[in-house]
């Protein structure tokens, strides 16, 4: 029976562009559905431009809690007022619990992903890793790979970038609480990232490149670059095969993309606004198949 909304239903929702693509509102709304829960979660086109009026709008009103998506989750960062220790990591949030006014905000996408792995049959303990990428999501994978006993983990960005001066000293943070060996290069660097490829259980795609507008675009795409074995995984799930995907397959690869981080990092936002599990094999069953 679809519950109803009324003057008692909370508020949650997804803030970030683009997101009419997302399902995580149909995947909230079964779960709180199926759990008789009076909530309600719904997607906000929100830009860097229209950031801080939105959050002190849901601040205002009372909203329970939302997730944030690129290109806002280091905004959030500096937005809300307790941070947790994953988003202290990490430097960003994806999520937000309000409480009373007082914003609260943690960051579940690194728990997704490597979720997301172990779902996909992949498990990197004691292992090397790469990472294409420095923003929020790059930050949120470094950090809990490295707390669950990643060995190494190279990460390659534009070393013009303000995100990546910021996951370097995000990096010195982890080091200071793992033994993760994090070391930095410029993503132009091909032969050094081919050298690390050769010597990675997983390449993990952590930019947005390979995403609408860009689906016909790869960081990678030339096909010697894949060592046979290496497995790849991209946190993007909308297209659910990337271009990077496809060629890692065509190379011989074993491939996952971002559909189950997508379902894991949203069962631990929905537990952090309800304070219960979420059905996560019904969800799994419904909408990520």
């Amino acid at each position: 029976m679809k519950l109803a909304i009324t003057g008692h239903t909370k508020l949650t929702a997804l803030l970030g562009s683009p997101v009419a693509h997302s399902i995580s509102p149909a995947m909230h709304n079964e779960a709180f559905e199926q759990l008789g829960l009076n909530y309600a979660y719904l997607a906000f086109d929100v830009t860097e431009e229209t950031f801080l009026k939105a959050v002190d709008g849901l601040t205002a009103m009372g909203v329970a809690g939302w997730n944030c998506t690129m290109p806002l989750k280091r905004f959030m960062f500096q937005r809300v007022d307790q941070l947790s220790d994953m988003a202290l990591l990490t430097g960003a949030v994806n999520t937000v619990v309000n409480q009373n006014g007082v914003l609260y905000g943690d960051n579940t996408d690194g728990y997704g992903f490597m979720q997301a792995m172990a779902d996909a049959g992949f498990h990197a303990f004691g292992k090397k890793l790469t990472i294409l990428g420095s923003g929020g999501a790059a930050a949120a994978i470094i950090a809990q790979a490295s707390l669950d006993g990643v060995e190494a983990i190279d990460i390659f960005s534009r070393s013009s970038s303000a995100s990546t001066q910021l996951i370097a000293q995000e990096a010195e943070l982890i080091r200071l609480k793992t033994s993760c060996r994090l070391t930095m290069y410029d993503l132009g660097d091909q032969s050094r990232l081919k050298q690390s490829l050769e010597e990675s259980y997983c390449l993990i795609n952590a930019s947005s490149v390979g995403m609408s507008p860009r689906e016909n675009a790869s960081l990678i795409t030339d096909l010697s670059m894949f060592p046979r074995g290496l497995i790849v995984g991209d946190v993007i799930y909308n297209p659910r095969e990337t271009l990077l995907l496809k060629l890692a397959q065509e190379a011989g690869c074993p491939t996952f993309n971002g559909l189950y981080m997508l379902l894991h990092q949203g069962a631990k936002a929905f537990e952090l606004w309800t304070g219960q599990k979420m059905p996560v094999e019904h969800i799994r069953e419904k909408y990520f198949q």
